[in-house]
């Protein structure tokens, strides 16, 4: 597969919908609306279901400060922080939540964070030294960006919270903007002092946190599941385009079935009629790509595997081994029991 370097859609980046559904849930445990909300920005349930649909920043905003007013929680996303599960950040929460101590859980969300969130404005880091999580600055700050800086550092109290079975778990907890006049609420939650107009945002764990050893750690699980954060990664960077991603998705949409455009647009959290377009700026189409990806993979079936021809059809997509045959000829001029039969005489 040819992987090339596509400009982004929006300056700002997006990220995963999964925040997006604990944002939601955090409006409704405070009372809101949330399917109200869901209706205003057009979030589907089969969406927010999907781990790989994602949400632009700006639009993310939006949302956060639709949710901060129906709620009238100024501090909504200590709520969201939380509500925050190891899984709400995809596998690298669930390889975090399996590493040897809490540094090295923490080390491995942030490590793994671009996998859940790409974001112009910088990526979180790590000082295992002065055992500090340090989420990028944002500014400038306003009503909208107030709670994303108050749910990541939430969330990442919670996962050291969840790996300890214990509160106290901070020494000092830094936030870039200015007091927004809910110090005490926010000193409450993080049960340590709490700089409001720092000069970045960040937590300190205690040394007994940091070194802690997780309820849930698993060397062999850890190790696994990080090598597949370090694969999808590895993909990320080398710059898929939309062609790519949605290559990608169509190939578990097909067992049974013929996908839809519908179907994969959910999947990458847009919409179809956007999706058309973004393919068409890059030279391709669905039909095209559905069509390619089919062959693609009919060839590593046939070569690779000793599925049955009927299996291969079910595995495409196709309605009955009869139109699997016929789009075989089309691809590559023969049957594909003869083309199996001549790699297996070569």
């Amino acid at each position: 597969m040819t992987l090339t370097t596509q400009p982004k859609k929006n300056a700002l980046g997006d990220i995963s919908l999964l925040y997006a559904s604990v944002l939601l849930r955090a409006t409704a445990a405070e009372g809101g609306d949330a399917e109200h909300l869901k209706a205003q920005f057009h979030l589907s349930d089969s969406g927010l279901a999907s781990p790989d649909a994602r949400i632009s920043i700006p639009r993310f905003m939006r949302l956060g400060h639709a949710a901060i007013t129906t709620t009238g929680n100024a501090a909504l996303g200590l709520r969201m922080g939380a509500l925050t599960r190891p899984v709400d950040a995809g596998i690298a929460g669930l390889a975090a939540e399996a590493a040897p101590s809490v540094g090295q859980a923490l080390a491995t969300l942030i490590r793994y964070s671009l996998l859940t969130s790409q974001n112009s404005r910088g990526e979180p880091t790590l000082n295992a030294e002065q055992r500090t999580a340090r989420f990028y600055s944002i500014q400038p700050y306003n009503r909208y960006n107030y709670f994303v800086v108050d749910s990541i550092l939430a969330a990442w109290t919670q996962l050291a919270r969840h790996l300890t079975g214990r509160y106290d778990v901070l020494e000092q907890v830094c936030i870039e903007y200015s007091s927004i006049g809910l110090d005490d609420v926010f000193e409450s939650w993080f049960r340590c002092p709490v700089e409001f107009g720092a000069t970045e945002n960040s937590i300190r764990l205690k040394p007994s946190a940091w070194l802690q050893t997780p309820f849930q750690a698993h060397k062999g699980m850890h190790e696994k599941l990080t090598s597949w954060c370090d694969h999808e990664l590895t993909q990320i960077r080398k710059g898929w385009s939309v062609a790519d991603r949605a290559r990608y998705l169509i190939t578990p949409l097909l067992r049974g079935e013929t996908p839809t455009l519908e179907a994969l647009a959910t999947r990458l959290g847009t919409t179809p009629w956007t999706l058309q377009r973004q393919l068409a700026s890059e030279g391709t189409g669905f039909r095209h790509l559905l069509d390619d990806t089919r062959k693609q993979l009919a060839q590593d079936y046939l070569q690779e595997t000793n599925s049955s021809l009927s299996e291969i059809a079910w595995l495409l997509g196709f309605a009955n081994p009869p139109a699997f045959h016929k789009a075989y000829q089309r691809w590559y001029g023969l049957s594909p029991g003869e083309h199996r039969k001549t790699k297996n005489r070569e």
